[in-house]
C-alpha cells in the first residue's frame, strides 16, 4: 500500500497481510544520496474482499449461519502516509513516518446471523529509522535500523451490530501496542544502459507483548527495476514478497493470522519541475498463501508525491 517511489524507508510492514507492501525508498532505489531534506505524502486504495483458506479462494455462499468461526466480510483501507527524511551528509540518514488509517470493516462473529460493523479513522505507530551507506564510494549498499513505536490506538472498538462495543481484533487496530525492532539492507546498480535496479530487504521483530497480543515477526524483500532513459517519465516494475509468523498471545488470532504474500507492481514516475515528482503504482497478487481464513485485495493502487530540498 504496500507505492514506490515516495516514503523514505516504508517496507509497510504494518499492516499484516494487507497488500501494502511496496518499497518506496527512494535512496534505496538509487534516485538520491546527496544530503538534504526529503518530504513524501502517499495515499492507499485496497479493499479486501476476496476470503482466502490457504492458497484458495474460500465461496461464503455454502457457508452456514451461525458458524463455529468467524467469516470476514470486507475491510476498506483508504490510508496515507507522511515520511520526512533528513541526510546530514551523503552516508547517514533520519527518517520519520507517520500513518493515518481509514478503515471500514464488516464480520460476521462466530455464532452471530448478522453482521458487525466497524469504521476507525487514527493516526497508526510512528516509525523512526536510521540509515548508512559509506561503504563504498557509489553509496550503492547500505543497511537500515530503527524502532516502529506504539503510538497507535488498540482500542477500537465495533460500532454497529451484534459485537457493537466489543474490541476489534488486534489485527485490526491502528496500532500493535508494541515496540518493534526494525533491520535491513539495500543495494541498488545498474543493469545495462538506462536500466536501474534495486534490492531491498527489511526485518519487523516485536520487541515485547502487549495486553496478551504479540504481532508476528515480520520480512519484505522487494527487488525491482526501472527504465531511466525519459527526461520526465521513468516506468517502474517491482516484485514484492512479504512472509509473517503467526500472531501470539491470548488475544491474538493465532489460527488466522501469518502468510507469505508475492505481488508484480507496476508503476510510474513523473518528474513535474526539479526535485517536485507525482508518482503512482498498482499492485497485483502472484501468490497469496495464509493461514486459517484471511481476507486479501484483489489489488492494491497507490499514488503519491514527492519533494526533495
Amino acid at each position: 500500500m504496500w507505492c514506490l517511489a515516495g516514503s523514505a524507508t516504508n517496507p509497510s510492514l504494518a499492516c499484516s497481510s494487507c497488500g501494502c507492501s511496496l518499497n518506496s525508498d527512494w535512496v534505496s532505489q538509487g534516485y538520491t544520496v546527496r544530503p538534504g531534506f526529503q518530504i513524501d505524502f502517499r495515499y492507499d486504495d485496497f479493499d479486501q474482499d476476496q476470503l482466502r483458506n490457504g492458497t484458495e479462494t474460500v465461496d461464503r455462499g455454502p457457508i452456514v449461519l451461525p458458524s463455529d468461526r468467524e467469516i470476514q466480510r470486507k475491510t476498506i483501507n483508504r490510508n496515507t502516509m507522511l515520511n520526512l527524511e533528513y541526510s546530514r551528509s551523503s552516508n547517514w540518514g533520519v527518517d520519520l513516518q507517520l500513518p493515518y488509517y481509514d478503515r471500514y470493516h464488516t464480520t460476521i462473529a462466530p455464532g452471530d446471523v448478522a453482521e458487525s460493523m466497524s469504521h476507525s479513522r487514527s493516526v497508526g505507530d510512528l516509525r523512526a529509522m536510521g540509515r548508512y551507506q559509506g561503504f563504498s564510494e557509489g553509496r550503492q549498499t547500505g543497511v537500515l535500523f530503527g524502532l516502529k513505536l506504539a503510538t497507535g490506538s488498540i482500542h477500537e472498538t465495533f460500532r454497529a451490530g451484534p459485537q457493537a462495543g466489543e474490541l476489534l481484533d488486534r489485527g485490526l487496530q491502528p496500532g500493535t501496542g508494541t515496540t518493534d525492532l526494525l533491520v535491513g539492507a539495500y543495494h541498488f546498480g545498474e543493469l545495462y544502459r538506462d536500466w536501474g535496479y534495486f534490492v531491498q530487504a527489511l526485518l519487523q521483530q516485536p520487541l515485547r507483548s502487549r495486553e496478551a497480543f504479540r504481532p508476528g515477526t515480520g520480512l519484505n524483500v522487494n527487488v525491482g527495476a526501472r527504465y531511466t532513459a525519459g527526461k520526465r517519465v521513468t516506468p517502474h516494475l517491482q516484485i514484492n514478497v512479504r512472509a509473517e509468523k503467526r500472531e501470539a498471545g491470548d488475544n491474538a488470532d493465532v489460527d488466522n493470522s501469518g502468510a507469505t504474500l508475492v505481488y508484480l507492481s507496476p508503476g510510474l514516475t513523473i518528474q513535474l519541475v526539479k526535485d517536485f515528482a507525482l508518482y503512482g503504482f498498482l499492485q497485483a497478487p502472484i501468490l497469496q498463501r495464509v493461514n486459517g481464513y484471511q481476507i486479501e485485495p484483489r489489488y492494491t493502487a497507490s499514488i503519491g508525491v514527492h519533494f526533495r530540498h
